[in-house]
C-alpha cells in the first residue's frame, strides 16, 4: 500500500490503485486545448471496484475553478467570448447540496447525482468527458461540454448544446473528436433508454458516511502525478 502525500491517505491496493471507501482525493479536469489543470474537487470515495468509481463531493467543499483574468465567473461572459477571453482559476467553496459522481472505467462519460434540500432527489446528469485516468491521489479528466440532464421519471434531454457548438468554432474541439462526443452521448441515451447502470442501481437511496469529514484542498492540487491504470 502507498500514501499518497497530498491527502494523507492510503490506497487499499497497490496493485490495482483501488481505494478503500472514506479515502480522500482529487476529481480534477484540464483545460481544453490544454495541459493545466482548472478544475479541482476533493471528493471522498464511496466505492471503487471493478464496475465503478463513486465519490462523494460534499457541501462546502473547497474547490478550484476556472475565471475570466478579470474575475468574472466564466457563465457571465457571453458565449461569443466565453472560451477566447484569457481565464486563471479561482478557489471557491461547493455551494448547495452535495454531489455524487459515479464513472464506470473505461467510459467517456460520468453520471452525478444531485438532491434538493432534505435529500430529495432532482436529476441525475451526464458528464461528458474524456475517460479518467487514474494516479495516486485521484482520477484526470477533460470536460467535452456537452451534457444530457436525466429527470427521476427517466426523460431526459441535452444540454449545453449551444456551448459544444461555440467550442467547436473557437477550436478547442475538432471535428473528429466533436463526432466521438457525440457518440458517447447516443451511447450514453443508450443506456438511459434502457434504464441500465447507474440508473437501474437505486443510487438516489445512497447517503454520506455521516463520520466522513470535508476533504481539504491541497496546495499542490494542480501537480502533474505519475500516472496510474485506467
Amino acid at each position: 500500500m502507498a500514501k499518497d502525500s497530498a491527502t494523507g491517505h492510503v490506497a487499499v491496493d497497490g496493485a490495482t490503485g483501488r481505494w478503500a471507501a472514506g479515502t480522500q482525493i482529487l476529481w480534477r479536469y484540464r483545460e481544453n486545448g490544454g495541459r493545466r489543470f482548472h478544475i479541482a474537487r476533493p471528493v471522498t470515495v464511496v466505492r471503487d471496484d471493478a464496475e465503478v468509481l463513486a465519490v462523494w463531493m460534499a457541501p462546502g467543499t473547497e474547490c478550484v475553478r476556472p475565471v475570466l483574468a478579470d474575475g468574472t465567473p466564466v457563465h457571465d461572459e457571453p458565449l461569443a467570448s466565453r472560451y477566447t477571453k484569457p481565464r486563471t482559476v479561482h478557489r471557491t467553496r461547493w455551494s448547495g447540496t452535495g454531489v455524487l459522481k459515479l464513472a464506470q472505467p473505461g467510459r467517456p462519460w460520468s453520471v452525478w447525482l444531485f438532491w434538493e434540500p432534505g435529500w430529495r432527489f432532482k436529476n441525475w446528469y451526464v458528464n461528458l468527458e474524456e475517460p479518467l485516468t487514474r494516479w495516486a491521489g485521484g482520477v484526470d479528466s477533460e470536460d467535452y461540454f456537452l451534457d444530457i440532464a436525466v429527470q427521476p421519471d427517466g426523460s431526459w434531454q441535452w444540454r449545453d448544446e449551444d456551448e459544444f457548438a461555440q467550442a467547436q468554432q473557437d477550436g478547442l474541439i475538432d471535428a473528429e473528436l466533436a463526432e466521438r462526443v457525440r457518440e458517447a452521448g447516443r451511447c450514453a441515451v443508450e443506456v438511459i433508454r434502457a434504464w441500465g447502470p447507474p440508473f437501474s442501481e437505486d443510487w438516489q437511496h445512497w447517503r454520506p458516511d455521516p463520520a466522513w469529514t470535508v476533504p481539504p484542498l491541497p496546495q499542490d492540487w494542480d501537480r502533474i502525478p505519475e500516472r496510474m491504470s485506467p
